[in-house]
């Protein structure tokens, strides 16, 4: 038995009279409920709008004569408490009726809930949201029914596979890696989204294997397109185009298989998320990129500008379904980018600025870093240490803090040849030796900006590029070390100490009269 489950009997055996279940899986509730009914020896009896009150399980062919006059949800209430028997009467979709439209039902309501207290009744509203008005709130118990287990989807795919046993024109191809990946990817999903999304891929193959991962991603691609707040954020970036950040890309790499059944076996427990401090423009916001891909899992992007509405308490409320849809998708990495800009205002004077808005969404997000259990990969990203408040800081929120320093000159060097690469230039035809030690200080996205300012030399030149093309646009570059020096330097005083490196420290560069690496020494 589920711990939803359990908990729900246990509501029912103390004699709770009105539970209120919310979830977006109406069949999967009401299967579970009808079991529970069972159980306890109860008769069951539905309502919704548009049958009124009926006995539970009555089709839906049979349910229009039954009895009209309980689609008023008041005479429905009534009939809750003429009828003696025990039984569990299920509200599907009493939500609306629940507002200030709508007094005389939230009055009848807690009249019932008092009468029904030591009965043998107990009445489940079951819907999608819930928002009680404050004459309910001490009378309902409030469950949220979870998204399906492993365990779950599992035996969902093992009854279509055995629907699909007999005939010749599908085939699955299924070993026990393939299987687990897949599961892995439909986790997130409720049964009906995963039983869609399944025999979709059948429909369009006539097959089912571990490939289809990518299209269970597509369907959660859907999922948060729908709900506004996030970007699923599609990107073919991998480590292979980060240069440099050894010691991060080293602690990523082991935590690669840290979101398998076997990890959780082992006592490993799931990685919460790493806050990426440094200077601009150093592969901050590549690297949370790149870790979706090497973990193979969907790439969430939380803008933090759309969290914040004009309505009072609307931005608390909006941060809630972001996280609500990201768990949702989970397992996954969810990326929010400049996270200092975003809590600017959420210390010090900020209160005086937005209201108090920016710290209510700052708390409401710590809160839930600190508490999370659903596999969701946080990697925030930050350029001032000033801005960011000292409760995101705090060890149990996040796994670590890395600090990114300008690359070093083998870095600058493996950023040269990256590059160089990913503009279909052979790396060993340039002098990255020279490139590499004329270009001290310069951050990655400057060295990629200096590649393609001599592109365009040389392309309006009818030439090929050469280094020499280079070696002029990165002299006439002035970097941002030395334009922000003071502030560079506040940084890496600040992250001494505070912060692990993301980067290896910086080694003496190699005279220039010394081989470079991938170069022939001249003779």
């Amino acid at each position: 038995m589920s711990g939803f489950t359990a908990e729900l009997e246990l509501l029912v055996r103390a004699r709770y009279p009105v539970i209120a279940v919310v979830t977006g899986e109406e069949v999967r509730a009401l299967e579970l409920i009808t079991q529970l009914a069972e159980r306890r020896q109860k008769r069951l009896y539905e309502w919704s709008c548009s049958t009124g009150l009926v006995p539970g399980g009555t089709s839906i062919q049979a349910r229009k004569p039954l009895n009209p006059a309980t689609r008023d949800p008041l005479a429905a209430l009534d009939a809750v408490l003429e009828l003696v028997e025990p039984a569990l009467f299920v509200f599907k979709d009493l939500h609306p009726f629940l507002t200030r439209n709508h007094p005389n039902v939230i009055r009848r309501l807690r009249e019932l809930a008092l009468n029904l207290k030591n009965g043998p009744k107990s009445i489940l509203l079951v819907g999608p949201q819930l928002e009680l008005p404050p004459e309910l709130e001490k009378d309902i118990a409030v469950l949220h029914l979870p998204l399906p287990t492993t365990e779950d989807l599992a035996e969902l795919l093992d009854q279509i596979i055995e629907t699909l046993g007999s005939r010749r024109d599908v085939s699955v191809d299924l070993d026990a890696l393939g299987r687990a990946r897949l599961l892995q990817a439909a986790l997130g999903l409720t049964l009906t989204e995963a039983e869609n999304v399944f025999a979709k891929i059948i429909v369009q193959d006539g097959r089912l294997d571990a490939s289809d991962v990518n299209a269970v991603f597509a369907e959660k691609r859907q999922l948060v397109r729908r709900s506004g707040l996030l970007e699923y954020y599609a990107h073919h970036e991998h480590f292979g185009h980060v240069g440099g950040l050894d010691l991060l890309k080293d602690w990523l790499s082991k935590r690669a298989a840290a979101f398998t059944p076997e990890a959780r076996a082992f006592g490993l427990p799931v990685p919460r998320g790493v806050l990426l401090l440094g200077v601009q423009g150093c592969g901050k916001s590549l690297c949370a990129k790149a870790v979706s891909t090497l973990w193979q899992l969907p790439l969430l992007r939380l803008d933090m500008g759309r969290m914040f509405g004009s309505l009072v308490g609307s931005s608390e409320e909006n941060i809630r379904r972001a996280i609500a849809v990201a768990e949702s998708i989970a397992p996954a990495v969810l990326w929010i980018d400049e996270i200092d800009k975003a809590f600017a205002g959420s210390q010090g004077g900020g209160a005086a600025v937005d209201g108090g808005t920016g710290a209510r969404v700052l708390g409401t997000f710590l809160t839930w870093l600190a508490e999370k259990h659903a596999s969701v990969f946080v990697v925030a990203t930050a350029n001032d240490i000033s801005h960011l408040p000292p409760e995101l800081l705090r060890k149990g929120r996040l796994d670590e803090i890395f600090f990114v320093d300008l690359p070093s000159f083998i870095e600058r060097a493996e950023i040269l040849r990256v590059h160089l690469a990913r503009r279909s230039r052979n790396p060993e035809q340039f002098d990255v030796h020279a490139l590499a030690s004329e270009s001290a200080g310069f951050s990655g996205a400057e060295l990629e900006e200096a590649i393609n300012s001599a592109l365009f030399d040389a392309f309006h030149g009818g030439i090929e590029i050469s280094t020499d093309h280079i070696l002029t646009a990165i002299r006439e570059t002035v970097p941002l070390a030395r334009t922000m020096d003071e502030h560079i330097r506040r940084l890496r005083h600040w992250a001494e100490g505070r912060a692990r490196r993301a980067n290896v420290p910086e080694a003496p560069a190699p005279s220039l009269t010394e081989a470079p690496t991938g170069l022939p020494a001249e003779e």
